[in-house]
């Protein structure tokens, strides 16, 4: 059944390219630091004809989103490499090809590259050192590591989006401890502390909400030995985020705002698309592409943004590779963030972003115990109609951890929900 909503898709459309006209032109401070050699390496591929079988993809990472990159990748007939810590990941259980070993690990960084068309990533956690020695050794590599370096340590991200104009609410380092009540001074409590470098899904953030719980936040994210930053509290209405591609000439695709629904800095639920006014989905989608295209992004990036009271847009962060928040395309939109990640590092034209049905709901499946991985009530989740059910094959559970995720299609968010929420709460991970 396809539901009869051609005139509303226009309409989105025409609300997105509107506000998308006015910030196509790259960062100068981006353009002037690009050598030949760079030049040459987004623009050639992307002149390419076809694809030369077997076609390889390198992967750095093994975890649900590579696995996912590796299912998009199968049905355009590539096959995946997948370089690990440890085996037996869930992508490499899909791969042509596991490397097992550190992602710092030379030798196995040449085996993961061998006869590779390209090598991306699944996190921001691998050193910047990693990617140069792929591109020093001709392999295209893809986000690149100067890209990475831009958005790696989460203060200087912010300082370079605040450069490029990005709205971003009001940040500094945190130095040592007292600098928080000093900022809490002018900005108001609460404050929100983040490590700079390796945080997700809630790991490396606190919330203070008091001079009292300073020290015990900042000691509970390591401080002094990880470095972190503060950022204002931001009274938002709604957590938005847009997933958005760029492909290797400069091409861009940007997927609907949606409106995440976090517990505890931890995704729980994703709309799409997002209840918001034509004019706040405008102002998010450009600064989510605003932001891309300062860091000279190639790939798929998700980009998280707050929605305040007033209906101002602000930055938050930047993901480097598909995200959680954009799930809901591999069922909701005619083509998936996973697909058009391999299209754009791989230099091949990007696929239409736009949603197949009215509304799409994902929510997320998050660990309920902790030991040996066991889907109880699977049965009774895909009997629910309409609901897709993903499980990431993960084979240790524990509370709180991504093991799936589900998702619906409907006429309203309401509907979606319901479907998709029905599955959910039969699942057990």
């Amino acid at each position: 059944m396809r539901w009869a909503w051609v005139s509303a898709r226009t309409v989105g459309r025409i609300c997105y390219h509107s506000a998308l006209d006015g910030v196509s032109k790259r960062n100068e401070r981006e353009r002037e630091m690009e050598t030949p050699s760079r030049q040459r390496a987004v623009e050639e591929p992307a002149r390419r004809a076809g694809l030369p079988y077997p076609a390889l993809v390198g992967i750095l990472g093994g975890g649900q989103l590579a696995r996912m990159t590796a299912e998009a990748a199968a049905r355009l007939g590539i096959e995946v490499a997948v370089l690990e810590r440890e085996a037996g990941s869930p992508a490499a259980r899909m791969a042509a090809r596991e490397v097992v070993g550190a992602w710092t690990d030379r030798a196995r960084l040449a085996e993961l590259a061998e006869g590779a068309l390209v090598v991306t990533l699944e996190n921001e956690f691998v050193e910047v050192e990693a990617l140069a020695f792929l591109a020093e050794r001709g392999v295209p590599v893809f986000p690149t590591a100067h890209m990475l370096g831009l958005v790696q340590d989460k203060l200087e991200q912010k300082r370079f989006m605040r450069a490029a104009g990005v709205p971003v609410p009001a940040f500094a380092e945190v130095a040592r401890p007292e600098d928080v009540a000093r900022a809490a001074a002018d900005w108001g409590w609460p404050v929100v502390l983040k490590a700079r470098r390796n945080g997700y899904d809630g790991y490396g953030n606190a919330t203070v909400r008091a001079p009292e719980e300073i020290e015990a936040a900042c000691a509970r994210l390591g401080w002094p030995e990880r470095a972190l930053l503060m950022e204002a509290w931001v009274p938002f209405a709604r957590e938005l985020a847009v997933m958005v591609a760029r492909g290797r000439a400069g091409e861009t695709v940007v997927y609907p705002v949606v409106e995440t629904i976090q517990r505890n800095h931890i995704c729980h639920v994703v709309r799409a698309p997002a209840a918001v006014a034509p004019e706040v989905a405008a102002r998010a989608a450009a600064a989510a592409r605003r932001a891309v295209e300062a860091i000279d992004g190639i790939g798929v990036f998700g980009v998280e943004l707050f929605e305040t009271a007033n209906g101002e847009v602000l930055y938050n962060e930047i993901a480097p590779r598909p995200h959680n928040s954009g799930h809901y395309t591999i069922e909701g939109c005619v083509t998936s963030q996973f697909e058009n990640h391999l299209r754009a590092v791989l230099g091949l034209p990007l696929g239409s972003a736009a949603l197949v049905a009215p509304a799409a709901v994902m929510v997320n499946l998050l660990g309920t115990r902790e030991g040996p991985a066991r889907a109880d009530g699977l049965a009774e989740a895909l009997a629910e109609d309409g609901a897709h059910v993903h499980v990431y094959g993960k084979l240790r559970s524990r509370v709180g951890r991504k093991m799936g995720h589900v998702t619906a299609l409907g006429a309203t968010i309401e509907e979606a929900e319901t479907r998709a929420g029905a599955a959910a709460e039969a699942i057990r991970l």
